[in-house]
């Protein structure tokens, strides 16, 4: 008893910090989404505004679809390459490009924004060399195609981080013994691999997801606000750009945390299927 004592002592910090920092101001703005300034009574009023306005519509629509697809990309890549990591089996190289992988997992917002802009910007160095030699023509980096290739750049470092550890549930025992069964690799990727890895894979496409979801410094510093996704419109009705509404950006901010969380219950769902399936003879 007087170790759990010493050990709930030590969270306290943690959970001060927890309730501070993540649940007081989740309950702030649940409550103030409620609160509207044109009519100054309580309601749904800022809810039926977003659902019913195409512009919020608009960015709904834009931050799934970029979203979706770079984080589509993102841990196809990210699983080609965690698998390609494993197969080095341990050595300097493979510790040199996870400690790599760490750092780039860091390299977000208006750094690599900036970067993207001078490599792939309307005048930037591979840009002009790709048009040069005809392989490109009409890519915009400031497009949604532009958009998703940056969005998809910093989720492979994050989306690999989480996949590595997963390979180390696939024996490799089980390889050799499908080989001698006489099922190819594709054959015993695809009936053995993935089974195993399916909850990793789909745990990682919802960090992915959320990541991608809540991304506002690099979308912002390559369109300067100009590309309507829904951090951006929070961060406008926040911040006064257009006009001041902190109350709709509260509920613009629950509307997301509550697609989030549907795309979490249906991840779980799906997990527990995947164990249930798995555990059947």
């Amino acid at each position: 008893m007087r170790r759990k004592g010493f050990a709930l002592l030590l969270l306290l910090p943690f959970a001060l910090f927890w309730v501070a920092f993540q649940l007081a101001p989740l309950l702030w703005i649940a409550i103030n989404s409620f609160w509207s300034e044109m009519n100054s009574q309580w309601g749904w009023d800022n809810y039926q505004d977003i659902l019913t306005s195409p512009f919020y519509q608009q960015a709904f629509r834009f931050s799934l679809d970029i979203s979706l697809w770079s984080s589509v990309w993102g841990l196809l890549i990210a699983l080609v390459t965690g698998y390609s990591l494993h197969q080095l089996g341990g050595g300097r190289l493979q510790r040199f490009l996870i400690s790599f992988t760490n750092m780039t997992s860091n390299f977000a917002g208006v750094p690599l924004a900036f970067a993207f802009v001078i490599l792939l910007g309307l005048n930037g160095c591979l840009t002009l060399l790709l048009r040069h030699y005809g392989v490109i023509e009409n890519f915009r980096l400031f497009s949604r195609n532009g958009m998703v290739l940056v969005y998809t750049w910093f989720q492979i470092p994050l989306g690999v981080l989480l996949l590595y550890p997963a390979f180390d549930g696939l024996k490799k025992e089980w390889q050799e013994s499908a080989a001698l069964l006489g099922a190819s690799r594709w054959r015993y990727g695809w009936h053995i691999g993935l089974p195993i890895l399916f909850p990793a894979l789909l745990g990682t496409f919802v960090i992915l997801l959320a990541n991608a979801l809540g991304a506002y410094a690099t979308i912002y510093a390559l369109t300067t606000g100009n590309f309507n996704v829904v951090p951006v419109r929070i961060a406008a009705l926040v911040s006064g750009d257009i006009s001041l509404d902190p109350n709709t950006g509260s509920a613009l901010a629950m509307l997301l945390v509550t697609i989030m969380a549907l795309i979490t219950l249906v991840q779980q769902y799906l997990v527990r299927r995947s164990y249930l399936n798995a555990k059947q003879p």
